[in-house]
């Protein structure tokens, strides 16, 4: 089986009493407080930038002991939310910062609004800026870490127009006046906190702005990247798990005169999920360095792009495998319906193929043979 085993131990520091259907919330307090958190950063500086084989470590150790809806609440922040909070200096920044980073607090990305997710342009919710102060308006939906979260980082528009220079990031908290927070109707993401969250001219001090003013989007597409990495990263840490678990099951079922992993089409399915997974992890181990340090948007696309596809292909593979044990609760179809979110969060698979397409000349070229040496 592929191996990348995990640095950072599946039950370190976390204690024996936080159980495997354990929220988000629950999850990143305990990786806080023994200090996993700052592993995926350089030095364990979060603005010193993501480190890729750090962050591996921690998002497969987290996948190897709780469910998805908990590592997707540990992922998004660790990848994009405290990399867009790091951008802010003031005084309320860096308290929310290191209350995050030590596990005392959670922090929710607010960047999809009750538009089209992938259309950021089009974003709705407003912040109005006065000197002194800020206002914002408007809702965010299927926002992670929303019903537990002490503070919202919120992707608003400050000047009518599709220009990208017209968004800015707000930090807004929980508790403000104005603020309302709904669970979303999700049973399958219900232990990530994910909710949705309306703001009624939350009014606030002009420090709570993170960041540079007009500079929401660019930020925005510089830090998505490294989302998109993570998810590649926890993507292959869940396949190989899952094909483990797969393998050991067939090993163990008697079928005939034999096992089903003795099977002709048993074996040649598992043998194409191997081949599936061990190419979406040589995409990673040569463009996860490129995002992690350059922001690429180009290798975070097709990163993203393959794990939409392989994610959901391998197992769906190991849910067919399955059979009908596959339906018990917690089981495979239950993690197969979960990780349909690798097709879809930090950019849908056709959205990401539009960003590889855009660069179809570039990439053909890096593909190129090189010049022989007569």
């Amino acid at each position: 089986m592929p191996d990348r085993p995990p640095r950072l131990p599946s039950n370190a520091a976390t204690g024996p009493d936080l159980p495997p259907d354990a929220t988000g919330a629950d999850v990143w307090a305990a990786l806080g407080a023994a200090g996993h958190l700052r592993r995926a950063y350089r030095g364990g500086d979060v603005r010193a930038g993501i480190d890729p084989d750090g962050l591996a470590d921690v998002l497969a150790a987290v996948d190897a002991r709780w469910s998805i809806p908990a590592t997707l609440s540990v992922s998004v922040p660790l990848a994009t939310g405290l990399p867009v909070l790091a951008t802010g200096r003031s005084a309320a920044v860096e308290h929310c910062l290191e209350r995050v980073l030590s596990g005392r607090a959670t922090v929710a990305l607010a960047a999809t609004d009750d538009s089209a997710g992938t259309d950021l342009t089009a974003l709705r919710t407003q912040v109005m800026i006065e000197e002194d102060s800020v206002t914002v308006t408007g809702t965010k939906e299927w926002i992670t870490n929303s019903t537990t979260a002490e503070a919202f980082l919120v992707l608003a528009r400050h000047r009518p127009g599709r220009h990208f220079a017209h968004f800015t990031w707000v930090l807004v908290p929980a508790d403000a006046p104005g603020v309302a927070v709904k669970a979303a109707p999700s049973a399958l993401y219900a232990a990530s906190g994910v909710g949705h969250v309306s703001f009624d001219g939350v009014r606030l001090p002009r420090e709570r702005i993170v960041g540079r003013v007009g500079l929401g989007l660019p930020v925005f597409a510089r830090h998505i990247a490294a989302e998109r990495m993570a998810g590649v990263l926890w993507g292959i840490a869940l396949c190989r798990r899952v094909l483990d678990d797969t393998w050991r099951r067939l090993r163990e079922r008697a079928h005939g005169e034999g096992m089903l992993a003795d099977l002709g089409t048993v074996r040649q399915r598992l043998a194409a999920c191997l081949v599936r997974l061990e190419e979406l992890r040589a995409l990673a181990d040569r463009y996860a360095p490129e995002v992690a340090h350059q922001h690429a948007p180009r290798a975070a696309a097709l990163l993203k792009a393959a794990a939409g596809t392989t994610v959901p292909y391998i197992l769906g593979e190991c849910a067919q495998l399955w059979g009908a044990a596959g339906f018990a609760d917690g089981g495979i179809q239950e993690i197969r319906a979960q990780a349909a979110l690798f097709g879809i969060g930090g950019g849908a698979t056709e959205v990401v193929r539009e960003i590889v397409a855009d660069n179809t000349e570039n990439l053909l070229a890096s593909l190129g043979r090189k010049d022989l040496p007569w």
